[in-house]
């Protein structure tokens, strides 16, 4: 154990800067899956009934096929085709892509459970479309979103650990390379779990911390009754 605690220390800055890396993945993704989820959200009730098909269709397929999948299809699939992306862009922009494809499903689930007759009584009195999506349609739907919301963001950070497979310095790929080192897989691996469980805590405290702070009224009340 000590020579583990040992090689940890040595590789204390590679493991610092993978782990900078997972934590800047993981913001990026987080923050650009919100505004994408938000747009297609948008899409997904547009008039247009081909534009709606359309967009439901998008969300369908990256929801249903593995996001593995779209990653190596974008770094090793295209630089035959003569477009080479960075490891960083194609994580960018795999990541995005999936995660805004299910906050967009999260919240048309939100959607379905608003009551329609104020999104009525808006066209009633002459609103435009996008008005009613942004003064009442959307901050509702992101309101009841939360906890599934904020459950993404905790399976964003849990993503980032296929990264590596791109070549991507993560954490995850980091401990990797140290594993196969020392050949001390068994503690590498349990270490960086605990480092992943560390993180995974304080994201669901600051995430409930946030649910209770944007409940609806008497909803906590309603769910202990």
């Amino acid at each position: 154990m000590d020579a583990f605690v040992q090689d940890l220390i040595h590789y204390s800055p590679q493991i610092l800067a993978g782990l900078k890396n997972t934590l800047l993945l993981m913001a990026i993704m987080s923050v650009t899956g919100i505004a994408g989820g938000i747009g297609l959200f948008y899409l997904s009730l547009a008039q247009n009934r081909f534009l709606r098909r359309g967009t439901e269709r998008f969300i369908s397929f990256f929801i249903g096929t593995p996001l593995l999948v779209h990653l190596f299809l974008m770094y090793y699939g295209l630089p035959p085709l003569g477009i080479r992306l960075s490891a960083f862009a194609v994580a960018v922009i795999g990541f995005t892509i999936n995660v805004s494809a299910y906050n967009a499903r999260y919240l048309m689930t939100a959607y379905n459970g608003l009551d329609k007759t104020q999104i009525e009584a808006a066209r009633a009195q002459g609103f435009r479309f996008f008005q009613i999506f942004r003064l009442i349609i959307l901050p509702q739907a992101l309101r009841l979103s939360v906890p599934s919301l904020t459950n993404q963001v905790i399976q964003n950070l849990k993503d980032t650990s296929v990264a590596f497979l791109i070549q991507y310095p993560d954490f995850f790929a980091q401990m990797q390379e140290i594993a196969s080192t020392n050949f001390q897989f068994f503690k590498t691996y349990v270490a960086a779990g605990l480092v992943y469980l560390a993180l995974v805590s304080v994201i669901v405290a600051a995430a409930r911390r946030l649910e209770r702070k944007v409940a609806l009224p008497g909803l906590e009340t309603l769910g202990r009754a």
